[in-house]
């Protein structure tokens, strides 16, 4: 019960602060613009935007895919320095978010098992294809964020040329457990946009770990963008048994950092510990010990991840301009 009050009051709180705000206006005290780029595929209409800081114009541009259920929003949590998207704006970066056929801003669609890990590749080609027209940049880099590796890992496999560096975080490797889905779309709620945060013994949520803020604002996030479904195709392909591998890092040749937490409950840390091995040179792996499976938003891991996706993609923006 007092949990729940403080969560209304921290909700309450969220709202009338979006209210507030300028709309450039961010909880860094930074300002930023964002852009929404029309893109159609396949007959649905695809939300694709790009933030960069105010007043630039990036030379780099990353494309930020998200996972099996919630959508790009999560990559933006406007509280304290928790956004991803305004990091890397803050880095140099045009940052990239795109939603999937029936995702979050997205045009919704009929059958949610259309939507799978090959059907998403497919929108991420397109979204990259409408980066480059845009910027008339060459390559851009990728990050796939769980099922997001599955389907940026086939998007990679595809179209190489597209891509200057890609990351893996939390990459699902092979299947999380045998489910049968049988529901084309997923039945959405507070509760389990919650469910990847951790938890104490007694079952509450680890506020050591998560910041009770920052929760409210993920799952306040998710209820408002992507409501009360979304498609299971990406699910349906991830609930399988391990022995089902799901990327195949050998097909993957381009630089490549695979990042996540050493307690993530998702992950084959078989396959993880021994993906450097399948990976092209210039590959990095960074385990961060502690974290689950949404460490870039955990307090204690947060930073760490944010260094640590930093100096890969910035290391190799220097390796390239030595070459050139």
């Amino acid at each position: 019960m007092k949990y729940r009050r403080f969560a209304l009051l921290v909700a309450l709180f969220i709202a009338v602060t979006v209210m507030l705000q300028d709309k450039n206006a961010s909880a860094d005290g930074m300002k930023y613009t964002q852009k929404i780029c029309p893109l159609e595929r396949n007959g649905t209409a695809l939300y694709l935007s790009q933030t960069l800081l105010s007043g630039t114009q990036p030379q780099e541009q990353i494309l930020l895919v998200h996972g099996v259920t919630y959508s790009s929003h999560e990559f933006d949590i406007d509280y304290q320095d928790y956004s991803l998207v305004r990091l890397l704006a803050r880095s140099g970066y045009g940052v990239w978010q795109l939603d999937m056929a029936g995702f979050g801003r997205s045009e919704d669609v009929a059958d949610g098992f259309m939507v799978d890990s090959a059907y998403a590749a497919e929108d991420i080609h397109a979204a990259a294809e409408k980066i480059i027209r845009e910027t008339g940049q060459e390559k851009i880099d990728v990050l796939g964020w769980s099922w997001g590796t599955v389907t940026v890992s086939r998007f990679a496999a595809m179209h190489p040329e597209m891509i200057d560096q890609l990351v893996l975080y939390a990459p699902i490797l092979s299947g999380i457990g045998e489910y049968e889905v049988t529901e084309p779309f997923h039945h959405n709620t507070w509760e389990h946009a919650a469910d990847d945060f951790q938890r104490g013994p007694d079952g509450s949520f680890d506020e050591s770990v998560t910041d009770p803020a920052v929760l409210e604002w993920f799952c306040s996030a998710c209820w408002h963008y992507d409501g009360e479904s979304s498609p299971n195709g990406g699910r349906r392909d991830i609930c399988v048994d391990s022995s089902n591998i799901l990327i195949d890092l050998t097909q993957i040749s381009i630089p490549t950092l695979v990042v996540c937490g050493d307690r993530d409950p998702y992950l084959n840390y078989e396959l993880v510990n021994r993906c450097l091995d399948d990976l092209p040179e210039g590959s990095s792996l960074e385990m961060i010990p502690g974290g689950a499976h949404v460490v870039f938003l955990e307090k204690p891991y947060y930073h760490d991840f944010q260094e640590r996706l930093l100096r890969f993609l910035q290391d190799e923006i220097s390796v390239n301009d030595e070459a050139a």
